[in-house]
């Protein structure tokens, strides 16, 4: 008669091992995200290696196979975080029908990334003194990429009051303007909190009637501007002839 089978008795079995490229890639992927927390929880000043490691779940000696020093790291870091934040526009953005589409899933978008990742404009904004190379990389590689949607934008006829070289005007008063937007409306001292629908709808009323352009005025697509009645040429004109 057979010996009863005991499930403890049963030899483990070994799970297969990640390719070692996987692992680099996994082990690399948690630095950056481990750094990118604690750069947005205590600014760069404060992110050492033993923290990164640590938060990362790694060796502390692991990180120099990934990167040489710390200041490696934050060289890379704004970047790598960029990238995630184009990507994550990217998808939202597709699928959307024009300009004004675009906009709105882009600014939405922008605003679940901050939902996402709190600790963002702190990894940010300190950048431009812990790691000017990468700042500059960002936002050159951010303005490349929106001056590009507004490029196609305008290929399809839409954006017709601006020349091409104007674009990248546009791109950074639209970048600034999420900014600013983040102050006041969306930033809390326990973080980021979700936009609300009304400011979502003010930004798209300005950006509806402002990319136009100064053409749409001339095709009648937007209303002429009426003079202040309290300020027309020929009230200044009796104001400078007044006598004393």
């Amino acid at each position: 008669m057979d010996a009863p089978h005991h499930r403890g008795s049963e030899p483990r079995k070994r799970l297969p091992k990640k390719p070692r490229t996987e692992r680099v890639k996994e082990n690399r992927r948690a630095l950056v995200r481990a750094a990118a927390e604690i750069v947005g929880e205590r600014g760069y000043e404060e992110a050492s290696i033993a923290r990164i490691t640590e938060r990362a779940g790694l060796a502390h000696g692991t990180f120099y196979r990934y990167f040489e020093t710390r200041q490696d790291l934050f060289d890379q870091l704004l970047p790598d975080v960029g990238n995630e934040l184009i990507d994550f526009l990217r998808g939202r953005a597709s699928g959307a029908s024009n300009l004004m589409d675009i906009e709105e899933r882009g600014l939405r978008g922008f605003f679940d990334f901050l939902l996402e990742n709190p600790g963002f404009y702190r990894l940010l904004n300190e950048a431009e003194v812990a790691a000017p190379s990468a700042f500059d990389h960002h936002i050159n590689k951010l303005a490349a990429h929106y001056v590009a949607s507004l490029e196609r934008s305008r290929a399809r006829g839409e954006l017709a009051g601006f020349e091409a070289h104007e674009l990248e005007v546009l791109a950074f008063v639209l970048m600034a303007a999420r900014f600013y937007i983040y102050l006041r409306f969306a930033k809390t001292p326990a973080g980021p909190r979700p936009i609300p629908d009304w400011v979502v709808a003010t930004y798209m009323k300005f950006i509806t009637h402002g990319l136009h352009g100064a053409g749409a005025e001339a095709d009648g697509k937007l209303p002429e501007r009426k003079p202040d009645r309290k300020d027309t040429p020929r009230r200044r004109a009796r104001a400078t002839t007044r006598k004393p």
